[in-house]
């Protein structure tokens, strides 16, 4: 009996040092996974540190793929965009020469028949032309050759010397000459040589679409109240051919031809409408940065830049929104801090100048106002005082 009760005694001492052995060596186990983990997330930190990373680099990092798949299809769907553009202006001049011109001719007085045929035409004109100039005119590259160009940086991309205002494209996968944008409407990067081009086409045509949908709204109605009578008109015509005996005569419809001339006024006042709000947002967007003598990119880098300055007290950020620095108190000045200005701006009258190559007076009616193939101010390599900026002020910070 003593015999059974010490094998049972020194079984149950035998398992509970199993255990507490098992438990030893689990606890070993937590502890190596838990150093593994610190070691590999600080050689992961060591790796990866950088002190410029903030939440804007690593959105970016996130949305490269879609940058990535955006650029592919951008070039190789610009083709397409810019037959849609040609497409869409083709069937609203035919639309107007077609359906609206003999109405126009039979109906409205000599004077506004006179204002519709000239405004209509050079209009159309300047339309032609500047996306005909923005599609063939190349934005402008800088040489690949080394040369003797001061303040001139290496793009990372193309090896290639990058002069001021200049970027790397990734769709065209070519450094351009003051780049503002890829457009797929154009399917053609907008730098230094078409960006007058590219401005001009966005006005003109804005200004067509809001001449086609305000001369057009009483045709608007008129055709849409058409259409919806001859929707209901044809109802009545099917309730009656379907109860028809020999004395009902089925209500009149309408021809083809007059289906074709609502649904046409219709279809032209919806898309220019639709056009002049979106393009319309766009060119007011343009115009402002011109005004302000920058790009978009540039538009974007002196924001950041300004922030960043701002952030670490050298820039004064009444001077950076254009107001005066006072004092908090008469006793004790605040200190006086450098100012934050785009180099490349003249002020906004003569930035407006400079961009589309107004020399002189009468240039306001031969190169703006008439179509003109003349080239913007400089090379796009360095940017000097153009002749006809009246005065410049130096830039006290800027980059």
């Amino acid at each position: 009996m003593r015999s059974r009760q010490r094998m049972f005694a020194a079984v149950m001492r035998l398992l509970l040092k199993c255990l507490r052995l098992g438990r030893r060596r689990r606890f070993k186990l937590v502890r190596q996974v838990e150093q593994l983990w610190h070691y590999g997330h600080l050689c992961l930190r060591s790796l990866l540190y950088n002190s410029f990373t903030n939440g804007d680099v690593v959105l970016d990092s996130l949305f490269e793929p879609v940058y990535w798949l955006v650029d592919h299809v951008t070039r190789w769907f610009g083709v397409v965009f810019v037959a849609l553009v040609i497409g869409l202006t083709s069937s609203i001049v035919a639309i107007v020469y077609i359906c609206l011109l003999p109405l126009i001719l039979q109906t409205y007085t000599p004077g506004w028949i006179c204002w519709h045929l000239a405004y209509g035409h050079w209009n159309l004109i300047m339309i032609v032309f500047h996306y005909y100039m923005a599609i063939t005119t190349s934005p402008g590259h800088p040489p690949q050759a080394k040369n003797d160009l001061t303040g001139v940086s290496i793009c990372r991309k193309c090896i290639a010397p990058k002069p001021a205002r200049t970027h790397h494209c990734s769709i065209c996968n070519r450094c351009v000459l003051k780049m503002d944008h890829h457009c797929p409407w154009l399917n053609n990067c907008v730098g230094h040589y078409n960006h007058r081009y590219f401005f001009s086409f966005c006005l003109f045509m804005t200004m067509g679409c809001i001449y086609c949908s305000i001369s057009g709204w009483e045709m608007f109605r008129d055709a849409y109240a058409a259409i919806e009578r001859m929707k209901l008109l044809e109802k009545e015509r099917l309730q009656v051919a379907a109860n028809q005996t020999y004395y009902q005569t089925p209500p009149p419809t309408f021809s083809f031809r007059q289906r074709a001339f609502h649904k046409s006024v219709v279809y032209l006042w919806v898309l220019c409408s639709s056009v002049a709000l979106a393009l319309g947002a766009l060119t007011l967007w343009h115009a402002a940065l011109i005004t302000r003598g920058e790009t978009s990119i540039e538009r974007h880098i002196n924001r950041k830049e300004k922030q960043r300055l701002q952030k670490k007290g050298k820039v004064s950020i009444a001077h950076s929104m254009g107001a005066g620095w006072g004092t908090a108190r008469r006793d004790a000045p605040l200190p006086v801090l450098q100012v934050f200005r785009n180099p490349y701006s003249y002020g906004s009258w003569d930035n407006w100048k400079v961009f589309l190559g107004v020399d002189v007076p009468r240039h306001w009616l031969t190169r703006v106002l008439l179509p003109s193939p003349h080239l913007p101010h400089g090379t796009g390599l360095s940017w000097d005082l153009p002749p006809c900026v009246t005065e410049q002020r130096a830039p006290l910070l800027a980059i």
